[in-house]
Order: C-alpha cells, then structure tokens, then sequence
C-alpha cells in the first residue's frame, strides 16, 4: 500500500479483485471488518471504509445482522431508464406473464398523500402484480396512481400491457426518483416472490412525473438471488 490516504482504496481492490476473480459470487458474503483488518493489515477504521464506500456504490448489500454481501451486477443507466419488466425480460430471451393480484381504488392516507403530493381522502388508483420469468417469479409490484393524469388506468388489462408500460404512453416521463434497498420482506411478500429463508429482497422505490405533476409511486420487490437491477435475469 503506496501511502497512508490509500489503504482504504487497496482494500476495495482486494474485494473487488476478488468478485471479479469469483472468489466471492452475487449473493455471498464477503469478509467482515474484523476479517479485513487481518487479511490487509489495516486498521477497523481503513476496513469500515471500504466496505461503507463499496455499499454506497451499489457493489454490496448489507444485511442486518449477517454482514455485506456480493449485489447483483446493476447498471445505472439502466436505473436511470423507465423500462417495463416485460420488455426487460423479452429481450433477454424468456417469456413475461404477470398475474393480476389486486386492482382498485382507495382514499389517500396521510401516508400515502404525503408520498402522491395529494390531500388526506383523495382516491388513488392502486394495484398489486406480480410478474414471472418463464413462471418463475421476479417482480412483485405495488403500484399507487394519480388519477387526475391517468384516469383509466383501473379500467386497463394489465395482464396483457404492465402498468409501466400503459403510464410511460399516456403519461411520459419527464422525471424520476429512485431508492433501492436489501431487506427481510413480510412473509406475505417473500411467499408470493418464492424467496428462502436466506436470501434478501432488493426493493426498489420509484416516483415519476410528468411535466411537474407527479404521476406514479411504485414499490417493486425482487428476489435477491434471481433479479438483476437492470436488463438481465437468472431464473
């Protein structure tokens, strides 16, 4: 190691050396501070570094309680494009089907109108997909919907065209929020998505609008093991 300044950057390079070299595979942990401080005679602060500036890149995820793990590749030009899972997944080479869980409209709670920009009581559309790769689940989707810019979109197939798809025609968009996280999931969401007792969700929050005007909130949850943030996917 050159200088004192560049330890923590010699010990990402070990790690990062080390996913590209497939000592350490999407979905495995990596070594922990404690393990880092030995493996490249560093100090827990040098360690902590690295490993917090690594999670911050999106090249780890860290789960509570059991240490950072390898993320899936993810590919931020692909996050920074509103793309329908279904044309993700056809172009990859697989077959889409969604199945329509729920689709209704609801009044906005103080939660929900804080997040839509509306007023407590306003309806909101509301509807719940979940989405397969050749029958394998990938995607559950939780969608929330100004109806003042999309006020048909209850009365859409969304079976035959995804939620993204019918909105970006309608209502293109003009500007996008992002957050993505690794967490635990309900049991209710890790049942549908078909996810082991081990394996993380990576939960994407996405808000877009158009023209000003807020358009769509969406929570989208994957399977940490079998969805990439991007435009591939490994059944």
């Amino acid at each position: 190691m050159k200088t004192k300044e560049n330890r923590y950057e010699q010990v990402k390079r070990y790690i990062l050396d080390g996913i590209s070299q497939k000592s350490w595979r999407a979905g495995e942990r990596v070594p922990s501070e404690n393990e880092l401080v030995d493996l490249c005679k560093v100090s827990r602060m040098t360690a902590r570094r690295a490993l917090q500036e690594l999670l911050q890149e999106g090249t780890l995820i860290r789960i509570k309680g059991k240490g950072s793990f390898v993320a899936e590749e993810k590919q931020q030009a692909s996050l920074l494009q509103i793309r329908s899972i279904a044309s993700e997944i056809t172009e990859s080479g697989h077959i889409h089907k969604a199945q329509l869980i729920a689709c209704n409209s609801i009044d906005a709670d103080p939660e929900l109108s804080h997040i839509m920009q509306m007023s407590d009581g306003d309806a909101i559309a509301h509807s719940k997909l979940l989405h397969f790769q050749d029958d394998v689940p990938v995607q559950l989707e939780y969608r929330w919907v100004n109806v003042e810019t999309a006020p048909k979109y209850l009365e859409q197939d969304f079976e035959s065209i995804t939620p993204s798809e019918y909105l970006s025609a309608i209502a293109p968009v003009t500007e996008a929020e992002h957050q993505v996280e690794a967490i635990i999931g309900s049991d209710k969401v890790r049942n549908l998505l078909q996810v082991q007792a081990d394996e993380a969700i990576l939960l994407l929050e996405r808000k877009t609008w158009c023209n000003g005007k807020l358009v769509s909130f969406a929570r989208l949850y994957h399977p940490g093991k079998r969805y990439r943030l991007g435009t591939k996917f490994t059944p």
